[in-house]
């Protein structure tokens, strides 16, 4: 029998005041377990595609400053949406993209999240100084499990599977060279190269047992490490790596590691880097959505702080753009933060 595993996303308020989201009690950093065979993974509790763009729909009739562009199509036909707020086109601009690949929800859980926050009031002023761009799913075939592959191995039960690769088993965050695939052709040509970007963050999900100074991380960062990458890119890539680490580093529930990366200007963080000089930063969270290696999957009580993790991340983010103090950061954390270490099994 499958070992499957219970996981439940959260809703609720996010703004408390202008300046912070009011975040919901969180006990301590890495809280929820690990995949231990004796729960259910219920995948129709996230987002299904079709879900998602009556989302999106619903928020681009509500919001008017929000705009809802398609930028292509997936191998198996599924439009591909692009969030835009755009007040200026002079501004600086932030893209956010999530799911490249398709086991690696809960980053675009959080997204969603997030454009609701954007259509509040209070971040009215705020869009006035900065331009973002979402792109909440770039691989919906590979969230939905629509793959020309068998998933049988896969832990999840319920209506789907999610797995990290596209409809033909490639892995999208490994074809920013080549530009093979058109989920990745449609991110390239109808965003990168259509608007002027200044940052970008990756939002991923990485295994659920990395630590940091013997605690469980609740995620890990990092810069674009080609050799080829301009220095001043990369400077600004570390400046919005420490804002990100300020924002959730005092919280209580958030414990962020350096990320193991390679240079391969085919993964995103890199390649986007040094072909569009846009600053990058890789932020991967604990714990995916599915998967066929039961340590790699999170458990419910983690949903809702990685959720909100995204969303506070996003929001630091725009803020420090929309007021300038990111050209303010000090990047020395860098120096001396570990990089995360895989814990090992009891």
């Amino acid at each position: 029998m499958k070992k499957k595993l219970l996981m439940l996303t959260v809703a609720g308020g996010l703004l408390a005041s202008s300046a912070a989201i009011q975040l919901p009690f969180v006990e301590a950093v890495g809280n929820g377990p690990n995949y231990g065979g004796h729960e259910t993974v219920r995948t129709a509790i996230l987002h299904t595609y079709e879900e998602m763009v009556a989302f999106l729909k619903e928020q681009d009739a509500k919001q008017e400053q929000m705009e809802l562009e398609v930028i292509g199509q997936s191998i198996k036909g599924r439009d591909l949406y692009l969030v835009k707020y755009i007040k200026n086109p002079d501004h600086p601009t932030i893209l956010f993209l999530t799911q490249q690949h398709g086991n690696e929800q809960l980053t675009t859980e959080g997204a969603l999240e997030f454009i609701k926050h954007l259509g509040t009031r209070k971040m009215k002023d705020v869009l006035n100084h900065v331009n973002v761009l979402i792109v909440p799913m770039l691989n919906p075939d590979g969230a939905m499990g629509d793959v020309d592959f068998p998933l049988d191995d896969y832990i999840a039960s319920g209506d789907r599977h999610l797995t990290r690769y596209n409809a033909v088993g490639a892995d999208l965050n490994r074809d920013h060279v080549n530009k093979q695939y058109p989920e990745t052709k449609a991110l390239h040509n109808n965003v990168l190269r259509k608007y002027h970007i200044d940052y970008m963050i990756d939002l991923h999900h990485q295994g659920a047992n990395s630590e940091r100074d013997g605690k469980l991380v609740s995620g890990s960062i990092l810069y674009p490490t080609s050799p080829n990458a301009d220095e001043e890119v990369v400077y600004r890539s570390k400046q919005l790596g420490a804002v990100i680490f300020d924002a959730i580093e005092p919280t209580g529930w958030g414990h962020l590691g350096k990320y193991v990366g390679g240079s391969s200007e085919a993964i995103g963080r890199n390649g986007i880097a040094v072909e569009y000089g846009i600053s990058t930063l890789l932020f991967e969270m604990r714990g995916m959505s599915d998967h066929y290696i039961g340590s790699y999957v999170i458990g419910q009580k983690s949903n809702g702080y990685l959720i909100r993790q995204t969303v506070v991340a996003l929001d630091a983010a725009v803020r420090a753009i929309a007021d300038g103090s990111i050209h303010e950061k000090d990047v020395s954390f860098w120096d001396t933060l570990p990089y995360q270490e895989r814990r090992s099994e009891q």
